[in-house]
Order: C-alpha cells, then sequence, then structure tokens
C-alpha cells in the first residue's frame, strides 16, 4: 500500500495519545505512515509530551493559535489535518482508539476513488450494539488497554472476518485526499459534534460508495474527547463536560437548520437522508418557551408573539448560529411549504410529526394541494427537493 496520513485532533487527549500513537507505530501495515496531531487545546501538557516524543515516533503536530483561548473544533481540526498532509490518502482518527493489527492495509484494499472506507470498531459494553460494531472489553481507560488479549482477538478476527464488509460509516475512515477537498470538508457551522453526520450525509449525495471493513480493526474507548472539565479528566464513562453538553444541544440544532430532518442512520450507520423542503411554520397563540424548540426546525417561522419577544429570543439564540434569525423570525417570503397551527394543541406526539415532517412528506409523496393532519394544516405550494445544494459547505 501507498503512504496514508493518520489526522488526530487533540483536545487534552494526552493520556489517550500516548497508547494511540504507539498502536499505529506497532501495528500498521506500514510502519512510515505520517502522523499529524492538531493539539485544540492543552491542559494536561500535551504540547509538551509531543515535543519530546516527535521524533521517537515520527508525528508532525500543529497548534491552535488560540490554544486554550478558543476552540477550533474537530471538524476545522481535521480539516486542517487534512489540507497539511502530504499523501494523496488520508484516515480519520480519533485519540481515543488503538490501531489493531493490519487495520491499515485491510481498509487501503478497498479504497478508490470516490470510496470512503471505515474500519470495524471493537468496543466495552459500555453503549448498545445494532450490529455495527463489536463489543469486548479490553479495558474501559487507555492506562488498562489489555494489549496482548486484544491483539490475540485480532489474529482470530482477522481470518473469519476476512474480506468481509457492509455499507456504513464510523470514524476511522479513509478517503483520498482530493475526494474530501472537493466537496470543502467539514462544515465549520458544527463546531465538534454532528460534524461526521453531516459530513457523511454530504458523501452520499455527491455519490461516493461506503465501505466498512470488518478486518481493519480498531479499539474504541467509546468518545472520551468530551470529558475534560475544568482542568480535570473525568473519571465516570458516561459524563461529559458542561461546554461539550451545550455544543451537542447547539450543532443538533444547526444540523436541524441546514437539514430539515434528525440524523438519522440504518442500524450499520448509513445515512438516511430525507429530502430537504422549503418549510415554514404559521403558529398562533404561540408561547415564548416553545419558540427555541420550533425554531430550528423549520427554514422560516411566523408567529404572532410581540417583537419585542423575538427580539429577545434572536438576541440570545443568534450567538449560538450561522443563520440569520431575523430572516427566519421576520420573513415575509412565499415558502414551498406552509404549515398552520395552534401552538395550544401542541404535545409530544405532534411535536414529533414537525421534527420528522420531510420524512412524513416523503412517505406521502404528497403533490401540490392543501392537507390536514393531525392539529396541522398544510399547504402544499411547490414540491422542490433542496438537499443537493448542501454536498458542498
Amino acid at each position: 500500500m501507498q503512504k496514508i496520513t493518520f489526522c488526530i485532533p487533540s483536545k487534552s487527549n494526552l493520556r489517550y495519545l500516548k497508547t494511540c500513537i504507539p498502536s499505529i507505530r506497532t501495528n500498521a501495515n506500514r510502519k512510515d505512515h505520517d502522523i499529524i496531531v492538531f493539539v485544540d487545546s492543552d491542559e494536561d501538557g500535551t504540547i509538551e509530551w509531543l515535543s519530546e516524543n516527535a521524533q521517537y515516533y515520527n508525528i508532525t503536530y500543529y497548534i491552535n493559535p488560540d490554544i486554550n483561548q478558543r476552540l477550533y473544533g474537530i471538524g476545522k481540526a481535521y480539516d486542517y489535518c487534512i489540507e497539511k498532509s502530504k499523501t494523496d490518502v488520508v484516515m480519520i482518527f480519533h485519540a481515543d482508539m488503538m490501531l489493531g493489527i493490519d487495520a491499515d492495509i485491510n481498509a487501503y484494499k478497498h479504497l478508490q476513488k470516490g470510496t470512503v472506507v471505515c474500519s470495524t470498531r471493537i468496543e466495552p459494553p459500555i453503549h448498545p450494539n445494532a450490529g455495527e460494531k463489536i463489543l469486548e472489553d479490553f479495558g474501559m481507560w487507555p492506562e488498562e488497554f489489555k494489549e496482548d488479549e486484544f491483539n490475540k482477538y485480532i489474529d482470530t478476527l482477522l481470518v473469519t472476518n476476512k474480506n468481509k464488509t457492509t455499507e456504513g460509516i464510523f470514524a476511522p475512515w479513509m478517503i483520498h485526499k482530493d475526494d474530501i477537498l472537493s466537496i470543502g470538508g467539514h462544515d465549520s457551522i458544527l463546531h465538534s459534534a454532528r460534524e461526521d453526520s453531516d459530513l457523511f450525509n454530504r458523501f452520499v449525495l455527491n455519490g461516493y460508495r461506503l465501505v466498512q471493513s470488518w478486518d481493519s480493526l480498531v479499539y474504541h474507548l467509546t468518545g472520551r474527547g468530551g470529558q475534560f472539565q475544568h482542568g480535570v479528566v473525568t473519571t465516570d464513562s458516561s459524563q461529559k463536560s458542561e461546554a461539550w453538553q451545550k455544543l451537542m444541544v447547539n450543532s443538533t440544532k444547526e444540523f436541524m437548520r441546514k437539514w430539515g430532518s434528525p440524523v438519522k442512520h440504518t442500524p450499520m450507520m448509513k445515512p438516511i437522508i430525507p429530502h430537504k423542503y422549503d418549510v415554514k411554520f404559521d403558529v398562533i397563540n404561540m408561547r415564548p418557551q416553545v419558540l427555541s424548540m420550533l425554531e430550528p426546525l423549520c427554514d422560516a417561522l411566523q408567529t404572532d408573539l410581540t417583537n419585542d419577544i423575538v427580539d429577545y429570543y434572536i438576541s440570545i439564540e443568534q450567538p449560538n448560529t450561522s443563520f440569520d434569525l431575523n430572516k427566519r423570525l421576520y420573513n415575509k417570503d412565499n415558502h414551498d411549504i406552509i404549515v398552520t397551527f395552534d401552538c395550544n394543541k401542541l404535545n409530544n406526539q405532534n411535536f414529533q410529526i414537525l421534527q420528522n415532517l420531510s420524512e412524513i412528506l416523503d412517505n406521502n409523496q404528497l403533490d401540490v394541494g392543501t392537507y390536514e393532519f393531525d392539529i396541522f394544516n398544510l399547504v402544499i405550494n411547490n414540491v422542490v427537493f433542496y438537499e443537493n445544494k448542501l454536498i458542498r459547505k
């Protein structure tokens, strides 16, 4: 195989890098792959360790110019690594992953232009499994990693899973550098959450083939990047920092504003992409506390709230979004689909209809006309799909 570049963002992830990087050097089929680390924050001595070990492990590292002041975010950090890479192929890798034996070449053998190849994760049994990964406990923390046991387990899977593939995607994944650059990389509006789901949607819409290789294996410590809080690494595997939780809330709203639907995928992690429609909500008896729930679900929102209430919401929410909320909340334009309803009749059940409106429209294949659905009156003026406009950021 040709040389590739492992791209690894680090947000005070020193304890993970100390296990992650040696695993690449030990277990990769090719020992001279490039490794680029982007240090987004350093509250644990990451930079010092990289400086001391860069030559030994042949690591190139870059530092956020606003280190510990403002985060790049994982998507922007990955794109920085990709742009700095000198190889034709890059592999997106998490700091909390350990590469399995020959995982590089067993992913690479499926790689072509217009293809994204992901490895299969082996994880401790923390999160549910829909069949897209393997649950086996070889340690909950990098210091506990049972490397010898893991390698023996891998030896067996390299035989039983030889050349097995399914259709789906999750980190780590490998791609030709030109293929990811051609669609603009990660979308910067999704800083450190939902950025992968957005990119995976765009891969599919751009016609890229997704391959999961089951003899390319990594051990994954299940998303520990958000566990550094107030200068201390949390020890609870389910605990996330307050900052990370806020990022997730904001990025979920941004994803909804952009795509018009929540993140959707098959059990094997292949994205499901409902059509993107142009939708306006027209709401009477609007309650101020519901505004933040409804606004991200549509392209424009008309209510009977006073301007003072709307302006206050905009002042609070605008710093969290790249969308112009004045255009969304003071919008007089015509829209393809108008959904009118009484907010007093809104409950948890029919709120789910609004969250999944794109999928409901797809399933019912509604044409131009007027329809009643639960508490909602739908006026469809035009049936146009806009998702292909989202391929490039």
